[in-house]
């Protein structure tokens, strides 16, 4: 009788033990809210930043406003940045322009060496000829504020001791409205070694919804590339939307013969050319791509939650697990 009581206890205290691990990890994903990634997405997207163009005032304003933001969560600056920041000359136009990414890190708990990269796009066009602001709210606003969030939701898990195995690393890049300059020169000159990044999560528009959907229903996310080099990222992807969120996964524009071509066109390409898994998360164009309109009042903000919570779980499935993700033979 006392031997079957013990195991009775046993099993309750693994029961409940399990189903807390499972509450915590939707909890922190709750902290991801549509409240903050709109608060973020006003003050990025606003004409404080001048449209965040390479090299401009504008832009040297948003990688301060990142840089202060991983201060203020406590998340640290990633190795070989100087202060946040990876300094380089681009040759834009025959022009020599100084910019740089911004990258910060959660190291992992059991398999620090292994890296997952997040990545969102810091800048955009600018101002056109006729002095107006394209400030870019979605374009790429949207994954800005969306790194940010994730990253606040993981620094919190491991300050409560539930930190990923896995290093992840949120990197903001530049240039990428110059031709994927940012994600180039980090890839030729990586802060960890490119052998050891398990996958790239991209992050470049991802708060409206695409007109051209043959239906109005927002609960959807364009994936690209998930499949391209290795399966198991993709199998994984599901498993977590399936689990957590329950969006459509919508592989219009994964297609080989898809005339956009959208693979190619945001920096995940520049880390699959170096074959490391990649993701994609994309909500398609819509009127205001490159207008001044694309502003922070035409946000859908709940299904921006919704989105990036996903990426959130991705992350975490990826970071956590017990084996690194493998390429396709």
């Amino acid at each position: 009788m006392f031997i079957r009581k013990i195991f009775l206890l046993v099993l309750l205290v693994t029961k409940f033990s399990f189903s807390q691990k499972k509450k915590e990890i939707s909890d922190y994903a709750n902290t991801i809210t549509s409240k903050e990634l709109m608060e973020n997405l006003y003050v990025y997207s606003s004409d404080y930043f001048q449209g965040r163009e390479t090299g401009t005032i504008g832009q040297k304003r948003a990688v301060n406003f990142l840089k202060d933001f991983y201060i203020r969560s406590g998340i640290i600056n990633a190795r070989g940045t100087n202060n946040y920041f990876q300094p380089m000359i681009l040759n834009i136009r025959g022009k020599k322009v100084e910019t740089e990414n911004v990258a910060a890190i959660i190291k992992g708990s059991q398999y620090p060496e292994e890296y997952i990269i997040l990545t969102a796009h810091l800048d955009h066009i600018g101002i056109d000829k006729n002095g107006f602001i394209n400030n870019g709210a979605d374009d790429d606003g949207t994954g800005n504020v969306a790194l940010l969030e994730i990253a606040e939701a993981f620094i919190k898990a491991k300050n409560e001791g539930i930190g990923p195995k896995r290093s992840l690393v949120f990197l903001h890049v530049t240039g990428e409205e110059k031709g994927l300059l940012g994600s180039k020169f980090y890839t030729e000159n990586p802060l960890y070694p490119l052998k050891n990044t398990v996958a790239n999560l991209n992050i470049d528009m991802i708060g409206r919804i695409n007109p051209k959907r043959k239906t109005n229903d927002p609960n959807y996310i364009y994936l690209i590339g998930s499949d391209k080099l290795s399966k198991e990222l993709h199998d994984i992807s599901e498993h977590a939307n399936e689990k957590y969120v329950q969006l459509e996964l919508d592989y219009t524009y994964n297609d080989d013969n898809d005339p956009n071509r959208f693979y190619y066109r945001s920096d995940h390409y520049n880390f699959a050319k170096k074959n490391i898994p990649v993701i994609f998360y994309f909500s398609g164009t819509h009127e205001d791509y490159h207008k001044p309109s694309d502003t922070a009042d035409k946000i859908n903000y709940s299904i921006l939650e919704k989105r990036t919570r996903l990426i959130f779980y991705t992350a975490w499935e990826l970071a956590n697990r017990s084996n690194r993700i493998k390429l396709n033979r």
